[in-house]
C-alpha cells in the first residue's frame, strides 16, 4: 500500500485538475448528491425469473436478487461508480460490495440487522443470490452483526462518554482508521446501500448520502405495479414495473459518464439473461 492510500481505497494521483480541485472546494458529500429516478420495466425480468423457478422450485429467484446482481454488475464495469471521496481525496475503491438492511421480523417494533455482500469479478446471478440468501438467513438468526454490536456497547456507555468517543470515531472515519470491526456491516462503508422499499409497499424516492463512511449511492427500490409506458405516437401501455431512486455522489463523474450507467443498469435489471456470466464481462 503506498502512502496516501487507505485500507479501503487506492488514493486517486491521476486525476485532471477539475476533478482534483472539485474535491477540495465541495468536500462534503451531503452537498453534492445528484438523484436520479428510474422506471423499469419488468416484463422480461417477470418471465426469466418464472423460467428459473420453475427449474429450481427449492431455491426461488426474485427481483431483489436481480437487481442487486445488476447494480454490481454495473459498479465492476463502471469503476467511477465506485469512488468516494473523504477528507477532499478521491479514492478508487478496492473491492465491489452492496448493503441491505434486513428485517427480522415485518413488525413496527421488529428488530433490524445490517446485511453487507462482498462481490468479486468472478461472481454471477447464481453466487450472488447464494451471499444473499447467506446474508439474509444470519441475520434473522439471533446472531448480531458486528456494527450493531459496536452501537449496542456506545449507548450502554454514560451520553458524555459515548459522544466523546463518537466524535473520535468522525476523526477516525476522515482519516480511514475507524477499526475493522466497528465498520465490518457498516452498510455506508459500502460501494452501494440498497432499500427495498416495495417489500413494504411503498414507493421510491429520494435518500440522502450521508458524510459518515464511504458510500457514494443509494438506491430505494419502489413498489412492484402496474404503469403506463408510451410510445412516440402518444399511446402506451400498460407493464408491470418498479421506479428506482438513485442518489450519487456527483463528484465522481461528468452527466455523460452517469447518462451511460442508468441507461447500463436499466438493460441490466430488463434483461436479466445479461446476469448469468460474470461480473466483469462487457455487456454488447
Amino acid at each position: 500500500m503506498a502512502w496516501g492510500d487507505r485500507k479501503d481505497g487506492r488514493l486517486m494521483r491521476e486525476l485532471d485538475s477539475l476533478h482534483y480541485i472539485t474535491g477540495i472546494i465541495y468536500p462534503n458529500r451531503c452537498d453534492n448528491e445528484a438523484f436520479l429516478p428510474l422506471k423499469i420495466d419488468y416484463t422480461k425480468t417477470n418471465e426469466y425469473i418464472k423460467k428459473k423457478n420453475a427449474e429450481r422450485p427449492d431455491f426461488k429467484y426474485n427481483h431483489f436478487q436481480i437487481i442487486a446482481t445488476a447494480v454490481l454488475k454495473l459498479l465492476t464495469l463502471k469503476p467511477k461508480m465506485n469512488r468516494f471521496i473523504v477528507n477532499s481525496n478521491f479514492y478508487q475503491r478496492n473491492e465491489v460490495s452492496t448493503s441491505f438492511v434486513v428485517k427480522k421480523s415485518y413488525e413496527e417494533d421488529g428488530a433490524e440487522a445490517l446485511a453487507f455482500v462482498h462481490a468479486v469479478p468472478e461472481d454471477t446471478l447464481d453466487s450472488i443470490r447464494v451471499k444473499m440468501k447467506e446474508q439474509i438467513d444470519s441475520c434473522r438468526s439471533e446472531a448480531i452483526d458486528e456494527s450493531t454490536q459496536a452501537m449496542d456497547f456506545l449507548t450502554k456507555m454514560p451520553r458524555f462518554l459515548s459522544k466523546f468517543l463518537v466524535h473520535i470515531l468522525m476523526w477516525l472515519d476522515k482519516h480511514g482508521w475507524v477499526p475493522k470491526d466497528i465498520i465490518a456491516t457498516d452498510p455506508y462503508y459500502s460501494s452501494a446501500v440498497l432499500s427495498n422499499l416495495g417489500s413494504i409497499r411503498m414507493k421510491s424516492g429520494y435518500h440522502h448520502l450521508t458524510n459518515w463512511g464511504t458510500c457514494s449511492m443509494i438506491m430505494l427500490i419502489g413498489e412492484r405495479k402496474k404503469r403506463p409506458f408510451f410510445d412516440r405516437l402518444g399511446g402506451y401501455e400498460m407493464r408491470d414495473s418498479v421506479e428506482l431512486g438513485l442518489t450519487i455522489d456527483e463528484r465522481l463523474a461528468d452527466g455523460f459518464y452517469y447518462a451511460g450507467c442508468v441507461q447500463l443498469l436499466q438493460k441490466l435489471i430488463e434483461n436479466p439473461e445479461l446476469l448469468e456470466g460474470r461480473l466483469d464481462e462487457p455487456v454488447a
